[in-house]
């Protein structure tokens, strides 16, 4: 062993024969100096420490060696040398900067190298003083705690490779190790805990009484290290000094003496890589935002399970291990919280460590070196052992692929894990009562797990483990509880949720915390606890629920306590309910009398259980004999036992009995039996000896002896209420029974409790046996299975576990009897009750396993059916009937008016029901129909309310209840003006009695509350229906999840949003539409805003609601919702915070694409994004602005900044100030580092006029203005089209030939249309024509490397379509195709498929929308003149626009009936006769056509009988139209009487004359033809044909570039 010297001064370590290693508080400031000087005299010190360490303690080093210089009269020299901190530092880059320096300040031979610092700095400068001359002098002065404990001692140097950490150093041991607890004393909370993984793992393999003393001080040391002011506020506390200082000697002392032992690695010292192993890999993938210590205590963890899976560890050493390590806040898995946050879900999948783990340097090939635990303390080498890589990716993965069974004759002993019900009681018990009580058997699982650690957090007992933690020690406090600071996370932890909720009802009134909040993960907030819930608030108790109602998460109020007496409870759902009341009964302030009501509690052997183990700690409680289900509970206090045994869970013992069973061998559980406290012990007796199974049971043990093979017979009806969670385990048994008596069904009833499980489990087995073929039934209160024998089909996909350790468990019995292997995913959910389980089934039951990924999880599990109903909420008038209606058009949904189903319900019109019964009855009546609803109809329908519903509470809550579980209350609104103005002349409602504005400003936040999506309608005409309708269709669109504008986005090669710096949009509508071209999103800076209504500069809700509903009638580009803050450049005071929230939850509220959210704002502000992020489709770009230019790309500066954006966005925004071009090159720098580590895309910039380099070279989403804007939003900012010219010059974008193919093609304006917008948006491509009816010509154009697309005329529109890769559904059902376009791979340009489409269609379609024509007014019907091949397009053009029926009418009825025909039914196409029968269809339309597309030739009259037909259109159109304007004049409405759409509020505008007539004629030339002529006499509005070449070359254009450009500009050019 090596020494440690203890004096008046520093505390002395030896190591390789040297006392090397000094320890002591405060070394830096005097002691390093003077030792160095006298102890290792030099002419010259090189101090390198890094950016942030240097001004902090370079200055008193410098003072403190020209003092010792002084006093000693030496002639030596300091130099001191600085690098950026962080991992990418330690590369060798910076090594070579390091010997450059060392050569410019003539470094000689005997000079010595101070490396202070953590891990990086000493690898890195070690390995600088290993390769300079040969090997200098190193001194290392460790300034964090892991590196003080590790990574200083031993002399390992090293720099990483782009291949792997640390695979290029030396062995380099230092000639001095100062290390000055001091320095602990500024380090951050996570950086201490960061280290105490180091800590922990050398307890761990070497020293039992070290690692028990970390278990019993990680309270103490986790209050020290987030004390306000850290370690440093702590220094006085001698405890607290003396136990860091015991833990940093005890880890140097093991390295010093393993070290000293074998310093070139070569067996002992690889104990010290314990964690490391798994832990380097994972660090690889994660770091940096996830830290080494973090990454090596989940290494550390995954390495005993590897341990435990190779039958060398037990259960209970693995799960101290992690009890200890998440003691200190260490993560455990990849699955925790806070290693998700930082890491923004990065994956770690299996292949990519194994391959990791392959580089490193103690591997050789297919085996692994890991250091295997066989206890607490002790190694099963004394070296690392080889491992084979099957076992660690067993280990490492999520899925187990379990092989049929081929032990034949298996007679085998197996004893699981202690009782969870059973454990769960006695650690709340225990720790309840006084004295101390040691428990054997407890189990260790994630369940009491997350029980001892929140019974920790109350203060309820101090635990410890004994005999190598086989025995827990508990201290219990005798009921003396505390309030938690940290809320309780209890993970899917059923039973400790309902237990610790009655426990933290107990905690007393503290001045520190008021409150204990109880959470855990997804599931468990929606498991209920509702009726404890309502009878411990009825007795006293103070609890909030703070998500839905009835489920976690919880805030338990401190203080209240139980006042005792009478207690009812329902316990038709859960005992669990009644025990943790029980439990907790003899704490309150008076006996507790607990009355069981609603009928037949359930599992009432759980309760007796309970009752039983109270008497054992002392108190007894009495069962009436005269009243049912009534408890009398005495005051009092537990007394604990000396000792207490925890019998094997009975649950659990069901699956190694039931592998028995299934595979006709013999297993045997010693310690259940009959006299089981448990009431699955039955098992054995009721369920598998019914189903031919040899039972031998004692008082304490069960043996059973499986038939033969493929021989259990169904059980005709079994009754499994005593032992509900063993139905799983029988059902995998009745799934392969064979028919016996004539059946092969076996029925198992008792069982409605596990529908509200860890999932619905009924529901689960279900799904999950149908996938071996196996036929099941749900019954009430249970389930009905038919067996099929050995006969059983391979799973085509994974076998879901729905995170349910029960569900898991018995399916893997069920997989050993399938023919083939069986995918298990999710099996790390077996931890809950039994980590074990595939540890077991491999070595016990001599199963062979693999571990594979994950297949991709379903859509939905077995809770889940239909998409929630959608509900609209909103004041009459306000458009909820229209859009109710698209709602449920778009979503093929069926629309129910809440109304409506009001006056069916009571056979009365709702004004004639308010006159004679009031409006309290119509609200009783309301509420009814809302609550049938929504238990009738809660998936699927579109239900529009009632305008006034939100005055009832009940109303209030059941909507918010809908959309708190996924649903959707959309709030609909429109301008409270034309709403009001509807209002007052509506007599189809009750008048209203109260001032409309009023009602509004009362029912306001009532909406708000009861709704989750707000959508605004700011309609100001009757034709702009269509345009609120494509509104809605986006909207709906994003809200549904069925379109995502950041996956679109990230397509592209580059991508821009305008910074929009107007004060009103409103003000710049006439200019928005070209300041958005070219670019993919727009940004809309809400700090900008001027609202004239504002009182205090800050916008309102209500302007910035119009102002977003204003920009997404203008354009349909992704909107960005940007707040930006007066210290971040922007306009926004930095101390609105709550204003802030209030306008962030409206962009949330109208389903804004992204928000931006500035990572300094507070943490109010950011958890409120966050949260509602996780709810809805709007993406969060984090972003950082430093406008002050004190970030430094190249010092690490920045990383922080990343690491935080990188927890809270789907997007990191990053952006500095570039003073020189050497800015822009360190952020490329930086981008291709750590910006590269994750996939979390990332816009880096400078501003400034030196930062243009970089938006240029951004490529994703880089902010752009527009020269028609007012102001650039940052200086340097560029537009798209300068940033795409400069691309262009830079190689980065490539010029493409386009071309217009066909014949004739000379007098065509394509090209002049084309390359004016290629000029305009900055691109470097041409666009020419080819005269040609060649095919071939055509193929060889199309495949040549530069084909960047092609326009396709007559004759070729059809002859190209077989040379295409694919063609779009569009293109086909026309026939033709006008548009090539080449998709290229985003990596290697090269051209993957040629794709076809047809714009004509689109180009028919803009003309006749921007020509006013619309499908919603009084005539939907349309006309097609002519059956070419336009008419085909046209068809779909109007089919598109919702137009029918649509006639065409064409001079042959053969080649009329050829277009009707090419059409699906559903277009509804019919012909229109030329001859005098037309004149007849004529007369018998419902209305006349108000649209009509010629396609005829214009060089020629029109055919006679044609002309004849169009006539007698024409003139009933005309007469129509007139007496529709004339009855719209004497109505007065002012709007049109057949529209119907104004009733419903969107879209009600001033006087409208009836339908507008448009004909659009698709000749280009003459410029007014005879076909427009005819329709002009008759009041038609007509259209040429070049505005439909306009329409279709724009949409050409978009599908070329990805870029929609602007119909103006098109158009000039067209019409030169």
């Amino acid at each position: 062993m090596n020494g440690i010297k203890h004096d008046d001064g520093p505390t002395k370590v030896s190591i390789l024969g040297k006392e090397s290693i000094i320890v002591d508080h405060g070394l830096w400031d005097s002691f390093v100096a003077d030792d160095l000087l006298t102890g290792l005299p030099s002419e010259i010190y090189a101090l390198v420490t890094d950016t942030n360490l240097g001004p902090l303690y370079v200055p008193r080093f410098r003072q403190a060696f020209e003092d010792a210089r002084s006093r000693h009269n030496l002639d030596a020299r300091l130099v001191t040398f600085e690098i950026p901190p962080g991992e990418s530092s330690k590369s060798v880059d910076t090594w070579a900067t390091i010997h450059h320096w060392l050569g410019s300040q003539k470094f000689v031979r005997n000079g010595v190298i101070i490396a202070l610092g953590g891990g990086v700095i000493g690898d890195l400068i070690g390995f600088n003083a290993a390769t300079w001359m040969r090997g200098v002098k190193v001194v290392q002065v460790p300034t964090t705690l892991l590196s003080m404990v590790d990574s200083s001692i031993g002399g390992k140097t090293a720099i990483d490779t782009p291949h792997g950490k640390n695979l290029v150093g030396a062995f380099w041991p230092p000639e001095r190790i100062y290390i000055d607890l001091d320095f602990l004393n500024t380090l951050p909370k996570r950086e201490l805990i960061n280290g105490m993984a180091e800590v922990i793992k050398t307890a761990a393999i070497w020293n039992q009484d070290e690692f028990a003393a970390l278990e019993d001080n990680a309270e103490l040391l986790l209050d020290a290290f987030q004390a306000e002011g850290g370690l440093a506020s702590a220094k006085h506390n001698s405890k607290v000094s003396s136990f860091i200082k015991r833990l940093v000697l005890g880890s140097v002392r093991v390295k010093a003496e393993v070290v000293t032992a074998d310093e070139r690695e070569g067996g002992l010292r690889n104990l010290l890589n314990f964690g490391h192993s798994i832990g380097h890999a994972i660090e690889a993938i994660l770091a940096p935002q996830v830290l080494h210590g973090e990454c090596v205590a989940m290494g550390m963890v995954k390495e005993a399970e590897l341990a435990r899976y190779l039958g060398v560890l037990s259960p209970s050493a693995v799960a101290r291990l992690i009890k200890c390590i998440a003691a200190y806040e260490l993560p455990t898995s990849l699955a925790n919280k806070q290693v998700r946050k930082r890491s923004a879900n990065k994956a770690c999948p299996v292949d990519e460590l194994i391959d990791i783990m392959a580089v490193d340097k103690k591997n050789a090939g297919r085996q692994k070196k890991v250091v295997l635990l066989s206890a607490i303390g002790k190694t099963l080498e004394p070296k690392a052992s080889n491992v084979a890589d099957d076992d660690i990716r067993f280990i490492l993965s999520p899925s187990a692929l379990v092989y049929p069974s081929k032990s034949g004759s298996l007679h085998v002993s197996c004893t699981p894990p202690g009782s969870k019900s059973i454990s769960n009681r006695v650690l709340v018990l225990a720790a309840l009562g006084s004295g101390t009580c040691r428990i054997t058997n407890l189990l260790h699982s994630d369940d009491t797990q997350f029980m001892l650690t929140a019974l920790t957090q109350l203060g309820a007992a101090t635990f410890s483990w004994e005999d190598e933690g086989r025995t827990l020690v508990v201290d219990g406090n005798g009921g003396s509880l505390k309030a938690s600071q940290t809320e309780l996370y209890l993970g899917n932890a059923g039973t400790a949720s309902r237990f610790l909720t009655s426990v933290a009802a107990l905690v007393p009134r503290s001045s520190a915390t008021s409150s204990t909040v109880l959470t855990g993960n997804a599931r468990m907030k929606e498991r209920p606890i509702g009726p404890l819930v309502k009878s411990l608030r009825k007795n006293g108790a103070e609890i909030e629920c703070l998500g839905k109602d009835g489920c976690l998460p919880l805030r338990v109020g401190a203080g209240a306590g139980f006042d005792g007496g009478e207690i009812e409870l329902a316990a038709t759902t859960s005992s669990q309910y009644v025990s943790s009341l029980l439990m907790c009964a003899p704490y309150a302030k008076k006996p507790v009398v607990l009355k069981l009501v609603g009928g037949k509690p359930i599992s009432q052997l759980y309760i007796d259980m309970t009752t039983a183990m109270m008497a054992s700690f002392g108190i007894h409680v009495q069962k009436s004999e005269t009243e049912a289900n009534t408890y009398y509970i005495p005051q009092g206090k537990y007394s604990n036992p000396n000792n207490y045994e925890i019998e094997s869970d009975a649950s659990s013992a069901t699956y190694p009995l039931a592998f028995a069973a299934i595979t006709g061998t013999t297993c045997t559980v010693p310690n259940i039996g009959s006299a089981s406290l448990q009431g699955d012990a039955r098992f054995a007796r009721d369920v598998l000896k019914p189903m031919g199974c040899t039972v031998k049971q004692t008082e304490t043990s069960t043996t059973i002896t499986g038939p033969s093979r493929g021989n259990l017979i169904p059980i005709q009806e079994v009754d499994m209420e005593p032992m509900t969670d063993a139905f799983l385990t029988a059902s995998v048994l009745a799934a392969v029974a064979q028919p016996h008596g004539g059946s092969s069904t076996t029925r198992i009833v008792g069982i409605a409790n596990q529908r509200v499980k860890e999932c619905n489990r009924i529901k689960a087995m279900k799904d999950e046996l149908a996938k071996f073929g196996v036929q099941c039934r749900e019954l009430e209160d249970g389930i009905e299975i038919d067996g099929r024998g050995l006969d059983l089909r391979k799973p085509t996909e994974g076998i879901h576990c729905y995170d349910d350790h029960r569900v898991a468990m018995s399916l893997s019995i069920l997989a050993v009897a399938s023919a083939k292997p069986v995918v298990i995913t999710e099996r790390e959910c077996t931890g809950k009750t039994w980590p074990g389980w595939w540890d077991t089934l491999h070595q016990t039951f001599e199963v062979k396993l693999e571990g594979v990924d994950s297949p991709p999880k379903p859509e939905t599990d077995s809770s889940t059916a239909q998409p929630k109903s959608i509900f609209l909420i909103g004041m009459r008038g306000a458009g909820k009937t229209t859009t109710g209606k698209w709602a449920a058009e778009l979503l093929g949904w069926p629309l129910i008016d809440l109304d409506t189903a009001i006056e069916e319900q009571t056979q009365t019109s709702i004004p004639e029901l308010v006159r004679s019964k009031g409006w309290e009855n119509f609200r009783e009546e309301e509420l009814k129909v809302l609550q049938k609803t929504l238990q009738e109809k809660s998936t699927g329908h579109v239900l529009a309310c009632g305008g006034g519903i939100v005055e009832i509470p009940a109303a209030r809550a059941l909507l918010s209840a809908h959309h708190a579980s996924g649903g959707i209350v959309l709030l609909v609104t429109r301008d409270l003006t034309q709403n009001i103005e509807y209002l007052n002349i509506d007599k189809t409602r009750p008048a209203w009695v109260d001032d409309i504005m009023a009602v509004w400003l009362r029912r306001r936040p009532w909406y708000e509350e009861c709704s989750n999506l707000h959508f605004h309608s700011q309609s100001a005409k009757q034709t702009s229906l269509d345009d609120a309708f494509e509104d809605f269709s986006r909207f709906l669109a994003l809200v549904q999840k069925k379109q995502s504008a950041l996956r679109t986005i990230r397509k592209k090669q580059h991508s821009f949003f305008v910074s929009l710096t107007t004060p009103n949009i409103h003000e710049a509508l006439d200019i928005l539409k070209e300041a958005v071209v070219g670019t993919d999103a727009v940004e809309l800076r809400v700090d900008l805003l001027k609202d004239p209504n504002s009182q205090n500069g800050i916008p309102t809700v209500d302007y910035i609601i119009e102002q977003i509903t204003l920009l997404r009638s203008v354009t349909t580009l992704p909107l960005i919702f940007t707040l930006r803050t007066q210290s971040q450049g922007g306009n926004f005071p930095d101390g609105a915070g709550d204003e802030a929230i209030a306008l962030y939850n409206t962009a949330f509220r109208m389903a804004v694409e992204f928000v931006d959210l500035e990572i300094t704002a507070s943490e109010k502000l950011i958890n409120f994004v966050t949260s509602q992020r996780d709810k809805g489709t709007t993406k969060v770009i984090a972003s950082h602005h430093d406008p002050q230019g004190k970030l430094s790309w190249t010092n690490g500066s920045w990383v922080p900044h990343y690491n935080r954006a990188l927890q809270h966005g789907d997007i990191i925004k990053l952006v500095g100030i570039a003073k020189s071009q050497n800015d822009n090159i360190d952020l490329f720098k930086f981008k291709s580092g750590p910006g590269a580590s994750h996939s979390t895309p990332l816009i880096a910039l400078n501003m400034g006029a030196h930062g243009k380099l970089s938006r240029v070279l951004n490529n994703f989403m880089t902010p752009v203005s527009h020269p028609a804007l007012p102001s650039k939003a940052a200086p340097g900012q560029l537009s798209a089209a300068e940033i795409r010219r400069t691309l262009s010059i830079l190689g980065e974008i490539s010029p493409r030939q386009f071309f217009l193919l066909g014949s004739p093609v000379a007098a065509s304006r394509g090209p002049v249309m084309h390359n004016t917008l290629f000029a305009a948006t900055g691109l470097p491509h041409h666009y020419d024509r080819v005269d040609t009816k060649d095919v071939e010509v055509v193929r060889r154009i199309i495949r040549s490397p530069d084909f960047g697309g092609a326009s396709v005329t007559i004759p070729l529109k059809l002859d190209v379509m077989p040379l295409l890769d694919e063609v779009s559904p569009q293109a086909r059902v026309i026939g033709a195709v006008n548009t090539i376009v080449p998709v290229r791979n985003s990596d290697s340009g090269a051209v993957e498929k040629l794709v076809g489409y047809n714009t004509d269609w689109q180009g028919i379609s803009l003309s006749l929308r921007n020509a006013g024509a619309s499908s919603s007014t009084s005539s939907s019907s349309a006309l097609v003149i002519g059956t070419g091949g336009t008419s085909r397009a046209a068809v779909y053009a109007l089919h598109a626009m919702k137009f029918a029926p649509i006639y065409v009418l064409g001079r042959s009825a053969q080649n009329a009936h050829t277009v009707v025909a090419s059409f699906p039914p559903e277009f509804d196409v019919r012909t229109l006769s030329s001859t005098t029968t037309g004149l007849d269809e004529v007369a018998r339309m419902p209305a006349a056509p108000a649209v009509a597309v010629g396609t005829i030739p214009a060089d020629r009259a029109i055919d006679a009988g044609m002309r004849e037909v169009l006539c007698a259109l024409f003139e009933r159109s005309q007469t129509e139209a007139a007496a529709a304007a004339e009855a719209a004049r004497r109505n007065g409405t002012g709007a049109d009487a057949g529209s119907g759409e104004a009733q419903n509020g969107v879209g009600a505008a001033g006087p409208v004359a009836g339908p507008k007539r448009v004909l659009l004629e698709m000749a280009y030339k003459p410029a007014e033809t005879a076909l427009m002529l005819l329709a002009a006499d008759h009041g038609w509005a007509t259209v040429p044909g070049a505005e439909a070449l306009v329409g279709q070359g724009v949409y050409q254009f978009e599908h070329f570039t990805g870029i929609k450009p602007l119909y103006e500009v098109a158009r000039a050019a067209v019409m030169g």
